[in-house]
């Protein structure tokens, strides 16, 4: 039991862990009531989890709950519908990220088309859900990405650390939460960064800069810090005046979000309470002799690896036009210090980038793929800008492409999970144009199928959203 009584604000950790016990129960009370009963009429006899459905557009799709049987029959336009329960398990949950993929489908398909020992690609690592699966099953794995934060977050979702510091340090974390006082902060440990004061409220600012001080100080490796700077993170958006649920990062007031003093302390008090467990539990269950790389120095169109290194590539590529990463995790960057200024650098990096100049707009650009030169064409009559951000789009997966190619073992897969999206009023099919793309490299065409996109983890228009995801499978 800690003494609560130094306590600058009125702070229990001992009612926080029994909120956080409350928490998890409930939790796993969902999660235990969600697992689907079967009253349907199920063709895979051989797999109880599975059950034959029709969506709302009369098409039939096969409902899958839980794990993905490797050996699952597949036919090309096939239509799933894979219900994830393991979203949050293990360091799966550790930090937010947009469109991210559900750890089932990369375990799925790594089981599928590789084996254990063998080296896996991640070209747009994201939050690092392949890396972690393929630790997890045993496999060498490699991810790249542009975005810092990215990487940072899956450097350490993936790096196993030792039990016993681990709640050795978590304990000191609660002891000092307890102990905060505003004038323990100095104005060097607040970072300055654009319109701060709007983004947060006073004593937050406070609280994050204490916490933040706290864990660079701690007497410990540098990876349980970069640990707990990943748990500091992940509650900076909410306890921010921002939208908890949206791609972009922006205050509504019709929101009336609530944010009181104390909130910062007591939601990093909550988080390394529910993610050291889920830590252990992962450094437990992976071996040492399993390695995960994370180069600063590449991105999907530049992957400096020898030629035919790789035993799979499995990854979820941007979509176009659609998730403006470094403006979603802005307050992430600052507070952690990977930016300090502008961002608008960092965003031409990505791959969709909106950031173009002008000039590059002026005339229409072709792609030579006949169908995506018609719909970049019918976008260009309305607005040149997103007809170029279409085009240069496909010219940088193409280059990916190109790069996987180079970098995979003959007769090895490169697998795709995309969507399409609309681009002023034009479907945009992406993943036709990138099997053509893909076929122009080189790559052979081994299958393709949907899977029904049921659970929007961030807010987006109805009419921006992207309901299937299509997974195409190449084959080198």
């Amino acid at each position: 039991m800690i003494n609560n009584a130094q306590s600058y604000y009125p702070i229990s950790i001992d009612k926080i862990e029994e909120k956080v016990e409350r928490k998890i129960k409930r939790a796993a009370s969902r999660k235990e009531n969600d697992i689907y009963e079967l009253n349907f009429f199920n063709p895979y006899k051989d797999f109880p989890n599975i059950q034959e459905m029709v969506n709302e557009h009369g098409e039939t799709i096969m409902r899958i709950d839980g794990d993905i049987p490797p050996n699952l029959p597949i036919e090309n336009n096939d239509r799933f519908l894979f219900i994830s329960y393991d979203q949050t398990a293990l360091t799966h949950g550790l930090h937010k990220y947009p469109a991210k993929f559900f750890p089932e489908l990369p375990r799925w398909l790594i089981q599928r088309y590789s084996k254990k020992g063998d080296l896996i690609l991640d070209p747009f690592t994201g939050s690092g859900t392949t890396n972690v699966e393929a630790l997890l099953n045993n496999r060498h794995s490699v991810g790249i990405d542009v975005d810092p934060l990215s990487r940072y977050i899956s450097k350490v979702k993936t790096t196993p650390l030792d039990e016993k510091s681990l709640y050795k340090t978590q304990k000191y974390l609660l002891d000092q939460i307890v102990k905060y006082h505003p004038k323990k902060i100095m104005p060097e440990d607040i970072p300055d960064f654009p319109y701060r004061d709007n983004w947060f409220n006073e004593e937050i600012i406070y609280e994050l800069a204490y916490i933040k001080k706290t864990i660079l100080n701690m007497d410990t490796t540098k990876d349980i810090k970069d640990f707990y700077l990943v748990c500091f993170s992940s509650i900076i958006r909410s306890v921010s005046n921002a939208d908890d649920n949206c791609t972009r990062t922006v205050i509504r007031k019709k929101l009336n979000k609530q944010v009181y003093p104390s909130f910062a302390l007591v939601k990093f008090a909550e988080t390394i309470l529910i993610s050291v467990p889920k830590m252990v539990e992962f450094s437990n269950r992976v071996s040492s002799s399993t390695s995960v790389e994370i180069p600063h120095d590449m991105d999907a169109r530049h992957i400096d690896y020898n030629p035919d290194t790789f035993d799979l590539a499995v990854t979820s590529p941007p979509y176009v036009n659609a998730v403006d990463y470094p403006r979603t995790h802005q307050l992430e960057l600052y507070w952690l210090e990977f930016e300090s200024g502008s961002l608008v650098p960092l965003k031409k990096k990505h791959i969709g980038t909106e950031n173009v100049p002008a000039k590059l707009y002026n005339e229409l650009h072709s792609i030579s793929i006949e169908e995506a030169d018609i719909v970049i064409e019918k976008i260009y009559k309305q607005d040149p800008k997103r007809a170029y951000i279409a085009y240069k789009y496909l010219v940088d997966m193409e280059k990916n492409l190109k790069e996987v190619y180079k970098v995979l073992k003959p007769g090895s897969h490169y697998v795709i999970v995309v969507g399409n999206n609309r681009i002023r009023g034009q479907l945009f099919e992406n993943w036709k144009y990138l099997i053509a793309l893909a076929e122009r490299v080189g790559f052979t065409l081994e299958k393709y199928f949907a899977s029904e996109i049921i659970r929007h983890f961030i807010k987006v228009p109805r009419e921006e959203r992207i309901d299937t995801d299509w997974i195409i499978v190449l084959k080198k």
